[in-house]
């Protein structure tokens, strides 16, 4: 997806040098448009992999195995 939003910018720069100012217009927007989705996303998968390998980690540190009565206990 940040492939697509560069493409965009590239095209909306190249798009602005030969004066074609609505195709740069709509190629900017498009651009935009994408980085904005792609750093919305990434922002949430970075929060889930935190949040996920808390709950991981904390659930392997609880017990050593399933008849370990104290869970910091190693067999």
């Amino acid at each position: 997806m940040l492939k697509w939003a560069l493409f965009f910018a590239v095209v909306a720069v190249v798009a602005g040098l030969l004066d074609f100012t609505s195709v740069a217009a709509g190629a900017a927007a498009i651009a935009k448009f994408l980085f904005f989705v792609f750093v919305v996303l990434c922002v949430v998968f970075l929060v889930l992999g935190f949040v996920v390998t808390k709950k991981s980690s904390i659930s392997a540190a609880r017990r050593c195995c399933p008849r370990c009565s104290n869970p910091f206990e190693r067999a």
